[in-house]
């Protein structure tokens, strides 16, 4: 290798180390959008409202998960396609979180442990609980983040904030719909035979 083909690689290989080093923004901080024209002070607040709704959300898509590939029974199909359904549509509303806690200058919560750390929602334990009790307890999960939800809805339009009101309040919309469904799931009226169950 020549000199000045020597120099170009110890070149490139700087840019690559400090490209790779180089942090843009540190995790729980918010630098507010110039361009959305919010306040430093009610954006933090907004960031920190969104980053509980995505850990929530998390939270209730991995259970989903486990309660859709673990159904079983004579209405395995249609409870699967159902739990299937909604957890893509909290994979959804998670990204639509992160995107717009982005977008106000915050950092989104990401990885794991830092997710169910942060959620405000409990998970069910590892193993697998009978369908009625997985139901039940993806019902209070609902409840538990529609409540959430609902407060954040107001805590955005107080702060001035319509666009993640109005993102907010069409979750909130998918939320109560879901949680209805599995309220008519969990009614004693069944096609199952009692024999089936006994």
């Amino acid at each position: 290798m020549t000199a000045k083909t020597d120099k170009w690689l110890e070149a490139l290989h700087e840019t690559a180390m400090s490209t790779q080093e180089s942090v843009r923004q540190q995790a729980d901080t918010v630098e507010a959008s110039e361009a959305l024209r919010l306040d430093q002070e009610k954006v933090e607040q907004l960031v920190e409202a969104l980053n509980t709704d995505l850990a929530a959300t998390y939270v209730l898509y991995h259970q989903l998960k486990k309660h859709h590939w673990n159904v079983e029974g004579a209405e395995f199909l249609g409870i699967h396609e159902f739990l299937g359904e909604a957890a893509e549509d909290a994979e959804e509303a998670a990204d639509e979180l992160a995107e717009r806690a982005q977008a106000l200058g915050g950092v989104p919560l990401a990885g794991g442990k830092r997710l169910e750390e942060n959620a405000p929602v409990e998970p069910e334990g590892d193993d697998v609980y009978d369908i009625r009790t997985s139901l039940h307890n993806d019902m209070e999960m609902y409840g538990d983040i529609i409540e959430m939800v609902r407060d954040h809805v107001e805590l955005a339009e107080g702060l001035g904030d319509h666009a993640t009101a109005e993102m907010l309040r069409e979750q909130l919309l998918t939320l109560e719909e879901h949680a209805h469904h599995l309220e008519h799931y969990l009614e004693d009226d069944t096609l199952v035979l009692d024999s089936a169950t006994n």
